[in-house]
């Protein structure tokens, strides 16, 4: 990755760390904001990094869900789709 993508990776992961510890749902969306005050480019990589790992997070418990489910060892399916 380039020094943009880094840095907005390493920001992303202590965003989304922040987000969850704080209990703040707008948290990134307001970081977002203000890294687009002084550059878009900053701000689409940050989203970019934010969208990639919240979505692997979910597909990480989706196939720790299945798996367990294989296994016997979860309880009903949850409803709605993996990971909401």
């Amino acid at each position: 990755m380039g020094v943009v993508e880094d840095l907005a990776d390493a920001l992303a992961r202590d965003a989304i760390e922040a987000a969850e510890r704080l209990g703040d749902d707008r948290l990134v969306e307001d970081m977002a904001r203000a890294i687009g005050a002084g550059s878009t480019t900053a701000e689409e990589a940050f989203l970019t990094a934010v969208r990639i790992r919240l979505a692997i997070a979910r597909g990480r418990r989706f196939l720790e869900e299945r798996d367990a489910r294989a296994k016997g060892t979860a309880g009903p399916a949850p409803s709605g789709s993996p990971g909401t």
